[in-house]
């Protein structure tokens, strides 16, 4: 037992140099009182603003709004303006605020701050934070690195295709307005020309969209996906370079990008939001969308809808948050951070509603159609029926540039925080890899790049829904299910609150532990349970995926999931000792763990 307890010293404690000079501040010296001189070493660290990995200093924002305005950036994506509203009017209008609100209060917000306080105090990425709490789970930094790189590979194509449209709107009149283009069929429709006695089947805008941008009428199915078009893989290009300058010097680049690419996005919202309330038929749009079901409540797919999109708007499991955070002072409040940045994202969600659903309205009204025949929600919102809307208005160049303006931006900055919990995980967890961030940074662009060519093919489309069904949804709730529990059960939600009362000077209340410890671990366990259990086979339009098709995107989910077990596996083989012994050495890494983190809370409160 005496050699296991050895190997727990040297390996469980801070990595930091012992000094005679730190000898001196504590009762011993020996390896007993590690501790002890662990904690010197990690406090002075934290008071200087330094890495505790090597000594070296780590970066710290140059000003609280860059922070906050890249936190705000990452949780507040494209899902805020295409997908929240086309669920709220499904699950009930109005009365789905309800659920929302809750899921927020008990799940999302919890969550949000747990990560925030986790990243500041640790100051470390997703890979090595584990070693500090409980090493045996450090395959969950792996798994959300992993997650991270394959939201990368085909969210960014999104992007590129909001980029082309852009782009493309840069002439008198935007191309999708008419159908007297190369790429239109007779059977087309222009809403601009449209009248109610002729049939709306084959709009322009789908026909611009389907033909001319994607070429999906050259492809067949996932089988047949054909060569890349190149005017994306272009467009795609052109969105990657801008990531990598934004990106490639850390927060010093990213903390001045996120100036303009998080606060963009809420200027043209208002200006959506005050043309389309002026639309014919706005009204009625509007009130569709917040008319109460309240017989809807008593669904609980509309409560598990909520929990979903409570989880995936604020975004915890990507390592976003963490790593973010770790660049922050000591003592930042997180925790006004949390609640300020949930609210905002909640509220951006709520009025980018009324942006939507005024122009559907309009397009309800112009097609003598209700508005529930209009509604839809995803790529099929922002690439069909908002341009085909956009056509019909006066100076509709001007508004398709604003608004693919607004994706574009809306994007990047949920990119810019998906990579860099990435980069500042590896370059943590590799000092080596850190000392050379540029070029690191460059492989992973080059290397997600290469991952989203298959996207920017005929049949691109395909391939895009099948990554976004497999690549994040059901493999990050159950990352954030384990992240519940090694925090809150391994280390101990008593720890970590000690741990958040040393940054800010007061304990979290019952609320936020019975929520870290209870409520969050049973929801995320629920939402993996129902996942799997109410999958079912994809479908895109009328296309049904083969089943080898939805082996490969269950294979990309399960490479997320299984490096989480794996890991522990390999943990308990390459530690000596026997099971007992291996179980103790579990245990007392977070107990020693412990006690470096009381000394530090000890030493703020003696000053």
């Amino acid at each position: 037992m005496s050699e296991v307890k050895a190997a727990l010293l040297s390996n469980g404690r801070p990595r930091d140099d012992r000094t005679d000079q730190n000898k001196t501040r504590c009762p011993n010296g020996d390896a007993d009182n590690a501790a002890c001189n662990g904690a010197v070493n990690s406090d002075r660290n934290r008071d200087l603003g330094q890495s505790e990995g090597g000594g070296a200093e780590r970066e710290q924002w140059g000003k609280k709004l860059d922070f906050l305005l890249s936190v705000i950036g990452f949780a507040v994506d494209l899902g805020n303006v295409w997908r929240f509203p086309y669920i709220c009017y499904k699950n009930g209008g109005g009365a789905f605020l309800i659920p929302y609100g809750v899921m927020l209060i008990f799940l999302g917000l919890p969550l949000f701050y747990m990560e925030l306080a986790l990243g500041q105090f640790q100051r470390c990425g997703v890979i090595n934070v584990w070693d500090r709490i409980c090493p045996m789970f450090r395959g969950v930094g792996y798994g959300i690195c992993f997650v991270a790189t394959f939201v990368g590979m085909y969210y960014n194509t999104i992007i590129a295709i909001a980029l082309y449209y852009m782009i493309s709107s840069f002439r008198s009149e935007v191309p999708w307005a008419s159908c007297d283009n190369d790429w239109n069929t007779p059977g087309c429709t222009s809403l601009a020309s449209y009248n109610k006695s002729s049939n709306y089947t084959d709009p322009a805008a789908w026909q611009y969209y389907q033909n001319k941008v994607l070429g999906a009428n050259n492809s067949k199915g996932i089988h047949d996906i054909g060569p890349p078009k190149w005017e994306l893989v272009l467009c795609l290009m052109a969105v990657f370079v801008v990531v990598y300058f934004c990106l490639w010097k850390g927060i010093k680049s990213s903390g001045k990008a996120v100036w303009v690419t998080a606060t963009v996005p809420y200027i043209v919202l208002v200006i959506l939001l005050v043309r389309g309330c002026t639309l014919p038929g706005a009204r009625d749009g509007i009130i569709y969308y917040l008319t109460p079901k309240w017989h809807r409540l008593t669904d609980v797919n509309v409560w598990l809808d909520a929990v979903a999109q409570i989880f995936f708007s604020l975004g915890p499991g990507f390592g976003t948050l963490l790593a973010l955070s770790s660049y922050n002072k000591f003592n930042n409040n997180c925790y006004l951070d949390a609640i300020v940045v949930s609210i905002i994202n909640c509220l951006t969600s709520f009025m980018a509603g009324f942006v939507v659903f005024s122009v559907l309205g309009y397009m309800a009204h112009k097609l003598g159609k209700l508005v529930e025949n209009v509604a839809t929600e995803g790529p099929g919102l922002v690439f069909l029926v908002y341009p085909e809307v956009i056509s019909t208005l006066d100076g509709s160049v001007f508004w398709a540039i604003i608004f693919f303006l607004m994706l574009i931006t809306l994007g990047l900055d949920s990119t810019f925080g998906g990579l860099e919990a990435v980069i500042t995980a590896v370059c943590d967890a590799y000092p080596a890899v850190g000392r050379k961030r540029e070029l690191f940074v460059l492989a992973i662009i080059i290397y997600c790049f290469l991952g989203a060519l298959s996207t920017c093919t005929y049949g691109g489309e395909y391939v895009l829904a099948l990554l976004d069904r497999h690549a994040a949804p059901i493999s990050l709730v159950f990352i954030c299910f384990v992240e519940s529990v090694a925090v809150n059960w391994f280390y101990g939600v008593q720890k970590f609150s000690n741990d958040i009362e040393a940054m800010l000077g007061f304990r979290p209340g019952i609320y936020w532990r019975v929520c870290w410890a209870g409520i969050c671990p049973i929801c995320l366990l629920g939402l993996f349970i129902v996942s799997c259990i109410d999958y079912r086979p994809l479908v895109l339009g009328t296309y049904k995926y083969p089943d080898w098709a939805t082996a490969v995107g269950w294979c990309v989910s399960a490479l997320s999931i299984i490096s989480i077990p794996v890991y522990i596996v390999y943990k308990f083989i390459i530690t000596p000792g026997n099971l007992k012994q291996v179980n103790y050495i579990f245990q007392t890494y977070s107990y020693f763990s412990h006690l470096t983190k009381n000394y530090v809370i000890y030493k703020k409160i003696s000053r």
